[in-house]
């Protein structure tokens, strides 16, 4: 199923981030159904979040690394050993990975990620640069703007 959300191809910083898996892989876009772990992605005036369901992961099994502009989230849960013999077993070894390009707006130095509940949040601060900010806006000398039609009749009267 396609998503509904329109958005503005011309300037979309997470363009990129949607075709993530072609760059790897010639295969574009998962679809949200077939993508073993959801990832969420969405910003502020001032930071990007990627936000990933990671169930049953500890934080001490996901592993967050940022390398040339490319955020990598990976997750591994190993099968626990038993001495017991198993009668059955569903819980097996699993590995997550997902990366994503991320536009140039982000500051590399300033990132943290938090696991709560089974939801990693990483939070990627902008660049002050990039942040929209307050233009003010000043008085004038107090003069009266006029068009250069009412200057004209003001010369010619003079003279």
């Amino acid at each position: 199923m396609k998503a509904i959300v329109q958005r503005n191809r011309l300037f979309d910083p997470f363009d990129v981030m949607d075709r993530m898996l072609g760059r790897y892989a010639d295969i574009g876009e998962i679809p949200a159904e077939l993508a073993p772990y959801a990832v969420d992605v969405h910003e502020n005036a001032d930071h990007f979040f990627v936000e990933a369901e990671l169930p049953g992961f500890s934080k001490d099994e996901v592993d967050i690394t940022l390398e040339d502009g490319v955020l990598t989230i990976r997750a591994e849960r190993k099968t626990e050993s038993s001495k017991r013999d198993p009668l059955h077993i569903e819980r097996r070894w699993t590995q997550f990975q997902r990366a994503f390009t991320l536009p140039t707006a982000v500051n590399e130095n300033s990132v943290n990620a938090t696991m709560d509940k089974g939801v990693l949040t990483i939070t990627l601060d902008k660049r002050e640069e990039v942040k929209p900010r307050k233009i003010s806006i000043t008085a004038g000398d107090g003069k009266e703007l006029r068009s250069p039609v009412e200057v004209k009749k003001e010369d010619a009267t003079k003279k």
